[in-house]
C-alpha cells in the first residue's frame, strides 16, 4: 500500500488535473481551480478506511464468517443485480459501478469486488459441510451441478456487465476451492468443456471481446484505439523504462497516451518510472503473499479455515498476476485492478478485509501441516479429532 501511495502521487497528477479542472484550457498546479493531488487525497482516505477494515477483520474470529456466509452471499447477489439495473459504466465498456456521489472520497461501489469476498466465504462453508459428511461432491446433482449453480449465480451477473477480469478471478477462486475440496477430475473435464464452449460463444457474439482477443492474437495489425491502444501503450511504457526507469514523476505515457494509468495500468506506468530492476520486486512481493497465504492454509486448524485461507489467497494472487499479465501483453485486456496498489476504493477495502481474515486464521495455525489428504483419494484419513470446524 505504501508503494501504491508513492506511485499514485507520481502518476496521478495528469488525471487529478483532468478531474478537478476539466474546463480549464491551460491548467497549472498553481491555479486555485486545479487540484494536482486530488487522486492522492482520495486515495489516502481510502487507505485509512481500508486499514480500519483490515484491523476489524483481524480482530474478528474467523469462525464468525462461517455464520454470516449466507448473508454475505445474498448481499453480493443483491448488489450484482442492482448494478445490472441501476449501474453506471463510468466511461468504460462495463456497467460495473453503483455511483453514490453523496459518500465523500468513495463516489461509487463496484459490486464485483464485494462478490469475490462473499463467494470465498460462502464456498468455504459449503465445501466444509460437504467434506465433513463425505458425500455429495462425487454426485453430479448434489456436487457438480449444485456447485455450478452457487458459483454461476455470482459469475453470470459479472459476465453480463461485462467484466472479463472479475469473471476470471471469480472462476479461479471457485475452481481452486472445488479442487481442494476433493471434487472428481471428471467434473473438471466436463466443467472445462462447458466453459470453453460458453467462452467461444461469448467471444463470437460480443464485439468488444472479439476486438480484445484480436489485439492479443495479432498485435500491431490494424491497431486503433478500440482494438489495441491500451496494450500497445503499456508495452511502450514498460519498454521505455528500461532497467532503471526514467525516475519518479518523469514518465511520459501516463500524461498523454496510457489510459487508466493509475488503476488498471498502474504496473506499466510504474515500470516506466522505476525500470525492470525495481518493478520486479512488486512481482516478488505478490509471490511472497501467495506463498505465505498457502502456508497459512496448509497449517490451518480445521477444514473451514483451510478453505477460507485458500480462497482469499487465490483471490488476491490471481487478480495480481492477471493484471500484470495484461500489462505486459501476455493476456487480453480485462480491466482489473492491481491489489493494494491501484486507485480504487472497492478493491482496496475488500482485499484489505480479506487480508485481515487471512491473518486472523494465521493466529490459530498449528505446527503440523494439514497434510495432503484434502483430495478425494485420501479422504479416509480426514477423521482426526483435532480438526474441528
Amino acid at each position: 500500500m505504501v508503494f501504491g501511495i508513492i506511485m499514485i502521487t507520481s502518476i496521478g497528477v495528469p488525471k487529478s488535473i483532468q478531474l478537478s479542472a476539466p474546463d480549464v484550457a491551460y491548467p497549472n498546479c498553481s491555479d486555485p481551480a486545479v487540484d494536482c493531488y486530488l487522486m492522492l487525497k482520495n486515495h489516502l482516505v481510502r487507505v485509512i478506511l481500508s486499514i480500519g477494515a483490515f484491523l476489524a477483520c483481524l480482530k474478528i474470529n474467523y469462525r464468525f464468517w462461517d455464520k454470516t456466509a449466507p448473508v454475505l452471499y445474498f448481499i453480493s447477489m443483491g448488489l450484482l443485480i442492482t448494478v445490472l439495473i441501476f449501474g453506471a459504466d463510468n466511461n468504460t465498456f462495463a456497467k460495473s459501478w453503483i455511483n453514490i456521489q453523496y459518500i465523500p472520497f468513495l463516489n461509487s461501489i463496484q459490486p464485483a469486488e464485494v462478490a469475490k469476498f462473499g463467494l470465498v466465504v460462502y464456498l468455504a462453508g459449503w465445501f466444509t459441510k460437504k467434506m465433513e459428511t463425505r458425500d455429495g461432491l462425487d454426485d453430479w446433482k448434489d456436487g457438480f451441478f449444485a456447485f455450478a449453480v452457487i458459483a454461476g449465480i455470482v459469475v453470470l451477473p459479472v459476465i453480463l456487465q461485462p467484466d472479463l477480469g472479475s469473471t476470471l478471478v471469480l472462476v479461479s477462486i471457485a475452481t481452486c476451492m472445488y479442487f481442494l475440496a476433493g471434487a472428481p477430475i471428471k467434473h473438471f473435464a466436463v466443467g472445462g468443456l462447458i466453459t470453453l464452449i460458453f467462452a467461444l460463444g461469448a467471444i463470437g457474439s460480443q464485439d468488444y471481446l472479439q476486438n480484445r482477443f484480436k489485439a492479443f492474437m495479432f498485435p500491431g495489425e490494424n491497431c486503433s484505439e478500440d482494438y489495441c491502444w491500451q496494450s500497445e501503450q503499456a508495452k511502450i511504457a514498460i519498454g521505455s523504462g528500461g532497467l532503471w526507469g526514467k525516475g519518479l514523476t518523469q514518465g511520459i505515457q501516463k500524461s498523454y497516451w496510457l489510459p487508466q494509468a493509475s488503476d488498471d495500468f498502474i504496473f506499466a506506468a510504474s515500470a516506466e518510472e522505476l525500470g525492470f530492476l525495481r518493478i520486479i520486486f512488486v512481482i516478488i512481493g505478490y509471490a511472497v503473499i501467495a506463498y505465505k497465504g498457502f502456508q497459512i492454509a496448509n497449517h490451518a486448524p480445521n477444514r473451514f479455515s483451510m478453505m477460507l485461507a485458500t480462497g482469499i489467497t487465490v483471490w488476491v494472487s490471481s487478480q495480481a498476476f492477471i493484471n500484470i499479465l495484461v500489462n505486459i501483453s501476455l493476456f487480453p485486456i480485462t480491466g482489473i485492478t492491481l491489489p493494494f496498489i491501484s486507485y480504487g476504493g472497492s478493491s482496496l477495502l475488500t482485499t484489505m478485509a480479506g487480508m485481515g481474515v487471512l491473518l486472523n486464521i494465521s493466529k490459530y495455525t498449528t505446527n503440523h501441516a494439514y497434510t495432503s489428504n484434502r483430495r478425494r483419494d485420501s479422504r479416509s484419513r480426514y477423521a482426526q479429532p483435532r480438526y474441528r470446524r
